[in-house]
């Protein structure tokens, strides 16, 4: 079985890095075209030279931009159809997880959060719906988190915001469905990705213990599996991530829409 996503042209956001850029090298291994966008131009140029590397500089168009700025994302997908034509799968990837309680969460970091949550998909799905329709079979995938559906009191605003954007997505994928446009969510768990090595670097876990010092990162994301009682013992890798998006996203799930996959090593335990 193929995924069917060759000479397609799939759109990433959040694409220069982590999940977002392991999935721009699955679409493109694919045999798709890709364009990603990111607001740092300098990890932009990084991620195009080594996107290009693998086939080639003409199957890749970078653009900065930041995707709670309506001009740029609608500018964004203006010279995505100037430079190929069309869109077949947008990837909503923008976004990270906010640490707080309900004590420490102040009333902007709750709108700051509804912001980045809401219109990271929002303002690009308006972006690139007319092109995703007249693909005849464009795919929405958003790159959500296992915490929509299984809330921690330290990151209360972003799980409250995970589960609405859950909500919304679902009405997306019923009000598109007549235009041939489906729309599904990956759940994401506890995955290697930079925001994880980030609070590595900082010496600070994610419950706002101390990480302490002389633990190597391998060591820690293995005590850190244990204590989220990961059954496969491990964090995932972007690459795992990145294949459940390309399958969200290619003709290989023609029939699914208004759904979400779990990539958290068995660690998410609703049914």
């Amino acid at each position: 079985m193929t995924s069917n996503m060759k000479d397609k042209v799939a759109v990433v956001t959040g694409g220069s890095s982590g999940i977002g850029k392991a999935t721009a090298e699955a679409f493109l291994n694919e045999g798709a075209k890709v364009a990603i966008c990111g607001r740092s131009r300098e990890r932009l140029d990084e991620a195009a030279t080594q996107l290009a590397s693998i086939s080639g500089p003409d199957n890749v168009f970078v653009h900065a931009c930041d995707v709670l700025d309506e001009n740029a994302v609608n500018a964004f997908a203006d010279a995505v159809n100037k430079r190929f034509g069309r869109c077949d799968a947008l990837v909503c990837n923008a976004g990270q997880a906010r640490a707080s309680n309900f004590y420490t969460t102040s009333d902007q970091d709750w709108r700051d959060e509804f912001d980045l949550k809401f219109f990271s998909v929002l303002r690009p799905v308006r972006a690139f719906i007319d092109m995703l329709s007249a693909s005849g079979a464009g795919a929405i995938v958003c790159t959500s988190a296992m915490l929509a559906r299984s809330p921690e009191p330290f990151l209360i605003a972003t799980g409250a915001t995970r589960a609405g954007q859950l909500n919304l997505l679902k009405s997306l994928s019923r009000e598109f469905a007549p235009i041939n446009v489906r729309v599904n969510a990956v759940l994401i768990g506890l995955v290697d990705s930079g925001q994880w090595s980030r609070r590595y670097e900082s010496g600070e876990g994610p419950d706002g213990d101390k990480i302490p010092q002389g633990t190597s990162k391998e060591d820690w994301f293995v005590e850190l599996a244990k204590s989220r009682h990961i059954p496969m013992g491990r964090l995932g890798t972007p690459a795992e991530a990145a294949n459940a998006i390309l399958f969200f996203a290619s003709p290989m799930a023609s029939y699914i829409t208004g759904e979400t996959i779990d990539v958290t090593g068995g660690q998410a335990r609703n049914v």
